[in-house]
């Protein structure tokens, strides 16, 4: 990795037919977050989970924002192509197929951010509890990438008109988008996890 890269984290796959995942964390999470969330979803896959560079407080996030909601969407775009960066460098050098991310919180908006700006970096997306990142996003050409979007019903701070809105925005661009609304909060629930992974099998499926 090149001296500007990200911090991170890498588990080598246990099983062939398995799809490396790209994990991402939320806000003040760092790159061991996710790996059990990894690992429960897709026994066997390879992991691959990057800290996000930016600091809010100490705590590391993706991107920056302005407010609570609000992005600072200069930076949305320079990050999410840092992080298609990262994720071709990390392809060539431990030998991976294009990732499904997993993005939880600021990760899935960062997830979402990539699909829109670099779409070959990733063969589809978990999308955690997502928002908009773009209110101007490129015309992106997502040629049937599957994409599983999974909200909180009582969710304080994904409003789900903006929810609704990303999965629209998706579907436009060519994603395969399948849109959940839990009865949840922002936290992770139990059937996340359920959902995710039946996901994940589905796409280990067709690959095959």
């Amino acid at each position: 990795m090149t001296e500007s890269s990200f911090v991170h984290r890498f588990e080598p796959a246990t099983s062939a037919g398995s799809p490396p995942l790209l994990l991402l964390h939320g806000t003040g999470g760092d790159e061991n977050d996710l790996l059990g969330l990894g690992r429960m979803i897709s026994p066997g896959s390879a992991l691959l989970s990057p800290r996000g560079r930016v600091l809010e407080h100490g705590m590391p996030r993706f991107f920056r924002r302005l407010a609570e909601g609000v992005f600072d969407e200069d930076d949305v775009r320079r990050r999410a192509h840092e992080l298609g960066d990262f994720v071709a460098e990390a392809r060539h050098r431990y030998g991976l197929a294009a990732p499904i991310a997993v993005g939880f919180s600021n990760g899935a908006n960062i997830a979402a951010a990539l699909l829109l700006l670099e779409p070959d970096a990733l063969a589809g997306a978990i999308l955690l509890r997502a928002m908009v990142p773009l209110s101007d996003p490129p015309k992106a050409e997502l040629g049937g990438k599957p994409v599983l979007l999974l909200s909180g019903q009582a969710d304080p701070i994904v409003p789900a008109s903006n929810s609704a809105k990303l999965a629209s925005l998706l579907s436009e661009a060519g994603a395969r988008v399948e849109h959940k609304v839990l009865p949840t909060g922002h936290q992770l629930s139990q059937t996340d996890l359920t959902l995710a992974r039946d996901w994940i099998g589905k796409f280990a499926a067709e690959v095959v």
